[in-house]
């Protein structure tokens, strides 16, 4: 034997039910997530923002949030965790949860005041709706864009 190398051990009745049982419990969750059809279980569950393609002939649609800062600029708000601490993908999916109740923004400049002490500091936010159309795969004419909810940052 080569000195350092240890032979393999084998694995017992317990190490290989312990693996059955961790892959039986896996595989259980994503049935669930998808059965459930929602992107909050992930990652138990689909990210369907991954799993289509787009028809020659759609609508797409992005949804972002814009801020009017305390120094008067408008800017995007980075949607990312780096940026306001929340990523593009939750705010889409509580996209209506948001329009029904504009204050969930509130956690979006919160974030982005922790992160960015420095910078400056949010006042409104809007989380607004582009939409291109596409025409037999091409974009047919400039998106649009729809205010959904605006939210007042209360200090």
């Amino acid at each position: 034997m080569t000195q350092g190398v240890q032979d393999p051990a084998k694995l017992g009745r317990f190490g290989k039910g312990l693996r059955v049982l961790v892959a039986v419990a896996g595989i259980g969750l994503l049935i669930n997530g998808s059965v459930r059809a929602s992107d909050d279980a992930w990652p138990f569950g689909p990210m369907s923002q991954y799993a289509m393609t787009v028809p020659g002939d759609a609508r797409i649609d992005y949804t972002r949030i814009s801020a009017v800062t305390d120094a008067g600029t408008t800017v995007d708000v980075p949607l990312n965790i780096e940026g306001a601490g929340v990523a593009r993908a939750e705010i889409e999916a509580r996209a209506g949860e948001i329009v029904n109740n504009p204050s969930l923004l509130q956690q979006v400049a919160d974030g982005w005041a922790r992160k960015h002490p420095d910078k400056p500091k949010y006042v409104k936010l809007e989380l607004i709706r582009d939409t291109t159309q596409l025409v037999k795969g091409r974009v047919e004419g400039p998106p649009t864009s729809q205010i959904l909810a605006t939210w007042q940052v209360k200090r």
